[in-house]
């Protein structure tokens, strides 16, 4: 954490010497921006369609394929305070039994990741349960892993496999309202997180990326040379520019769910400042219509369509 704090005290101190000429449609993205792909080719947990999502296994099938530049996840924090790559706040019984193939029994079908040291999380398995939703999905027997341990792997494999390295988008899964019942203060969420990035030394290559508002305005707020990403399902009511207002600045990418995605949208976003990657889309044909759009990327539970 020794080097957080270093990191922090330094974009701390650039966003003080900045912030009085800092428009909040000024985009996020200081750090690095030429060395972001041209064209985001994001596996949605790693390969989610192909093998258990947010496992080391799915990180790896994605470096496999020489399209992919970006690997996404998603990321809770345990009751001992460790940062783990899973994407529900609960044990999911459509996919997650224990170790020995019996299913979950009614008090774990309740419990969040929160409520678990990362000992404990350590006697489910992720990956061997057939998946309705990913048929194709290899089955393995797969434990939830820990951030650094997921990074350090892909690094490695990324080093073995291909010239260049690979870029991370990685969510905070923090749900307004739930601070200190499904996870800890969002704050201190981002700051575990941006921790394990920073000392991964993977910081310029990531985005971080959130529904929630206050986790991306806290990066924002405290990293300010680390790019961010808005997650949306809607526009609701009102218009882009109304939420990049609300949200306080411009980050560096509007990820919205693909279903939403219109010539008009792309045409504002990238008005405002912003790149567009649409998530989580599962079509051939739809990922080319998207491209057609001219999004910025596209993100994939099977990154062998692209």
């Amino acid at each position: 954490m020794k080097n957080l704090v270093n990191f922090k005290n330094v974009l701390l101190a650039t966003v003080i010497f900045t912030a009085s000429s800092c428009s909040i449609l000024q985009p996020n993205n200081s750090l690095s921006v030429d060395t972001f792909p041209k064209f985001s080719y994001e596996g949605h947990r790693g390969a989610r369609g192909l093998h258990p999502e947010n496992s080391i296994g799915a990180m790896k099938i994605a470096i496999d394929l020489p399209k992919v530049t970006t690997l996404e996840m998603d990321c809770h924090i345990t009751k001992d305070k460790k940062v783990v790559v899973y994407h529900d706040h609960f044990l999911n019984p459509k996919f997650v039994q224990y170790n020995d193939g019996k299913e979950l029994n009614e008090q774990d079908k309740k419990n969040l990741i929160y409520d678990y040291t990362y000992e404990e999380l350590q006697n489910f398995d992720i990956g061997s349960k057939f998946y309705e939703a990913f048929p194709d999905q290899e089955k393995t027997p797969t434990t939830i892993n820990l951030l650094s341990e997921l990074i350090e792997a892909s690094e490695k494999y990324a080093l073995e496999k291909r010239t260049e390295p690979m870029f991370y988008n990685i969510e905070v899964k923090s749900k307004p309202g739930k601070e200190l019942e499904y996870h800890p203060r969002v704050d201190e969420f981002a700051d575990l997180m941006l921790g394990v990035i920073v000392d991964a030394g993977i910081a310029e290559r990531t985005v971080i990326q959130s529904f929630d508002i206050k986790a991306i305005q806290h990066i924002n707020q405290f990293y300010p040379q680390i790019k961010t990403s808005y997650l949306i399902s809607s526009l609701g009511e009102k218009n882009l520019e109304d939420h990049i207002k609300d949200l306080g600045f411009t980050p560096f990418i509007l990820s919205p769910n693909y279903k939403i995605v219109t010539k008009d949208l792309v045409k504002q976003a990238h008005k405002l400042g912003m790149k567009v990657i649409p998530w989580t889309v599962n079509d051939k044909k739809e990922i080319a219509q998207l491209k057609s759009l001219k999004v910025d990327g596209i993100i994939s539970d099977y990154p062998n369509l692209f």
